[in-house]
């Protein structure tokens, strides 16, 4: 059986802790900052931990092949 690639497109945009949890960046803070508030914008620097299905198919396609 073939060896499971890592998904490139998740991988630039993805991260993996150590206890094997998914790790993004915040969306909404790329471009046209200006208008939003600065609680907003401080809220949105920390990154966020992905829950449910989501994480378990972005954990999968980073698994390092084996």
């Amino acid at each position: 059986m073939p060896k499971q690639k890592t998904h490139k497109g998740i991988k630039k945009r993805f991260t993996v802790t150590a206890n094997g949890k998914a790790k993004c960046r915040s969306p909404f803070r790329g471009h046209l900052l200006s208008h939003k508030s600065g609680k907003r914008k401080r809220q949105n620097r920390c990154d966020t931990v992905l829950i449910g299905a989501n994480a378990r198919v972005v954990v999968d396609a980073l698994r390092p092949c084996s």
